[in-house]
């Protein structure tokens, strides 16, 4: 299993990789197995990454997931058959103590990270706690986060940009709020997908720009950090939840190598 030590901004990258939403026992599988298995033959560390219950959707009629329960045992099956890390999102404090019994990273959602009730719950299971920083706020407001985190007796803390919001329905990368983040002393990761993001652009969901996610994650990657997060879909237009921000799965070799290429040029300066 993962440890907060192995994710570093001087290591070879960390994937977290996987779906954005629960869809399927099928799709869960093959998408953890692939991950799983590019791991080992490109010698990287991996932590599988799905949500049992998407909070925020646009509209009430979007897919949610299955939720705590039944997400919660499906994650559970792909553990135990490829014995993977696991990290997924919480939104209530109650759900805290319940995750950590399965994932070894809990996530705080972008737009729930000021929450101190959420992140007091998180910190308690003394699990890797991942910040989604908030399309709302600079990089340095995500000190707060660290600080609410490491004064509830947890420093296993990572940050990761994934975004701000430019106007109406877009999202912009400011590659400065990289060097701005590591400053925190913290791993940092790329949110890539998520940052491709064009929220509400459908009306009913959220609109993406998948064209551009190699582009978007070199210029991540550039910027010496310690991992990349990246959901991907077999399909991703019938994808219930992101399918415009997805990286198809069928592609996914050939994107982890030319960016792990980038990724040891950087670190070796």
């Amino acid at each position: 299993m993962i440890k907060f030590s192995d994710i570093s901004n001087n290591k070879r990258l960390t994937i977290f990789g996987g779906v954005n939403v629960i869809e399927n026992d099928d799709i869960l599988y093959e998408v953890a197995e692939t991950f799983s298995k590019l791991s080992k033959s490109m010698d990287f560390n991996f932590v599988f990454k799905a949500s049992f219950d998407k909070a925020n959707r646009s509209s009430v009629d979007s897919y949610r997931g299955p939720g705590i329960k039944d997400g919660l045992k499906a994650l559970q099956n792909v553990k135990n058959k490829l014995n993977v890390p696991i990290i997924t999102d919480i939104h209530e404090p109650w759900q805290a103590e319940i995750v950590a019994e399965i994932c070894d990273v809990i996530q705080i959602p972008a737009f729930l990270c000021r929450q101190t009730d959420l992140v007091a719950a998180a910190a308690k299971t003394k699990k890797i706690i991942n910040f989604k920083k908030p399309q709302f706020s600079s990089a340095k407001e995500l000190g707060h986060a660290v600080d609410k985190c490491e004064s509830f007796g947890n420093s296993n803390i990572i940050l990761c940009e994934r975004g701000n919001i430019f106007g109406y329905n877009n999202l912009i990368v400011d590659i400065l709020n990289f060097q701005i983040l590591k400053k925190f002393n913290k791993p940092v990761i790329f949110d890539v997908t998520h940052s491709l993001q064009q929220p509400g652009a459908l009306q009913t969901s959220t609109g993406g720009r998948s064209e551009f996610v190699f582009d978007l994650a070199k210029a991540g990657v550039s910027q010496k950090i310690a991992g990349l997060f990246i959901e991907t879909h077999p399909d991703p237009l019938n994808a219930k939840c992101d399918g415009p921000c997805a990286l198809k799965l069928s592609v996914l070799e050939d994107f982890l190598s030319r960016l792990f290429e980038l990724d040891q040029l950087i670190k070796e300066q």
